[in-house]
């Protein structure tokens, strides 16, 4: 009996926080690269996911799943308790806004002593002080943490933290794109045998208020009309979440020549989406991860950078680096479309260089997590 309790192993409990739950593509891929991650990393731990909306990454990714958001103190306590390690992250969640509520389950753990881990995650805008003491408090208070970009680590020094920061890249760099089909393609309205354009926009909020929606949806449906007539294209606006489908809308009816335009109506998992990239010729948008799973399937992109995430994201891959998103910008904007267009081939092949070297830096984000896993739980 002795011998059989003594190769019976406690298996792991790993905790994942994050803006799970469907709400945003980007943050579903994210989601997935650090489930597969972990899946690598030990295979035999048991993951828990706390989501915004737990039913439905319970029925995306097939494993258990809480609420974080509008339940009490003793049920967080509760889903906390027995926990090995809580990952926080990745992606963009600590912001004005949501930074509080994010951070207030990895303050519980600090509590419970169960150590903490930040995988990947991204920081800022930041202004409200109570928010900030919270985050630079906590961020000092984890066991280990990396960051996916250098403006997270200004935003962060910039409000106290002590610790030092590591800058790796965003998890989603390593996500496997699935097949779009040409049946797919048909479903929406796009046709295949013309140029394909991607065109990414979002809404005005805490994460981009600098935004003036009548200012980038004139902008939008200038660079639409122009790239679908001057290179006899279709421009396909690829919502990553719900509210940029009327953000689409608005740009299409600004549109000289709508006709050229379609938005996806259907819904679509994060790799399908990155597997429709490859149908693209060119990709210009708003949101990060668009432009992350244009970068990786080698389409030439322009970033219209709303954010400092967006200007880093530009800068790592070689895309030029615009300044603002008004529609009296309208002409540097596209005449930086035109020289990319001409010189996309070589584009191409630059992006492809370059996107190996973000990958790369994704599996630090692995390797540092398979670090403090192997320290807590050493494999005999």
């Amino acid at each position: 009996m002795s011998d059989q309790m003594s190769d019976h192993r406690h298996e792991l409990r790993i905790g994942v926080l994050g803006s799970y739950g469907g709400l945003n593509l980007g943050d579903e891929a994210i989601l997935a690269c650090v489930l597969d991650s972990l899946r690598q990393i030990r295979p035999t731990a048991e993951r828990i996911v706390f989501s915004r909306q737990p039913q439905h990454t319970r029925e995306r990714f097939g494993v258990p799943a809480v609420a974080y958001t509008g339940v009490s103190q003793g049920q967080l306590v509760e889903a906390e308790t027995g926990l090995d390690l809580l990952l926080l992250g990745g992606g963009g969640i600590l912001h004005d806004g949501q930074a509080g509520s994010v951070m207030r389950p990895v303050r519980l753990a600090h509590q419970l002593g169960i150590p903490t881990f930040g995988y990947a995650i991204g920081a800022g805008p930041l202004t409200g002080h109570e928010e900030i003491d919270v985050v630079r408090e906590t961020i000092d208070q984890m066991t280990d943490l990396t960051v996916r970009d250098q403006e997270s680590i200004l935003v962060l020094e910039g409000m106290g933290v002590n610790r030092q920061i590591s800058a790796t890249a965003d998890a989603a760099v390593l996500l496997e794109p699935e097949e779009f089909t040409e049946e797919m393609l048909i479903r929406e309205g796009i046709d295949s045998h013309v140029r394909l354009v991607g065109i990414s926009v979002r809404e005005p909020g805490q994460a981009a208020d600098n935004l003036d929606e009548n200012s980038y949806h004139g902008l939008l449906a200038e660079v639409a009309d122009f790239m679908t007539c001057r290179y006899n294209a279709q421009a396909v606006f690829v919502p990553m979440e719900r509210c940029d489908i009327a953000h689409a809308h608005a740009v299409l009816s600004a549109m000289s020549a709508p006709e050229n335009a379609r938005v996806l109506n259907r819904t679509y998992t994060p790799a399908q989406i990155a597997g429709l990239m490859r149908h693209l010729d060119f990709a210009v948008g708003m949101r990060l991860h668009f432009l992350i799973f244009a970068a990786g399937a080698g389409v030439p992109v322009l970033p219209l950078p709303y954010a400092g995430k967006v200007f880093d994201f530009a800068q790592t891959v070689g895309a030029p680096v615009l300044t603002g998103i008004a529609k009296g910008q309208a002409g540097p904007l596209l005449a930086e479309l035109d020289r990319l267009w001409d010189e996309r081939k070589a584009w191409t092949y630059r992006l492809r260089q370059r996107f190996q070297v973000l990958r790369e830096r994704a599996r630090e984000n692995q390797e540092r997590c398979r670090a403090l896993i192997d320290r807590l739980d050493p494999v005999a």
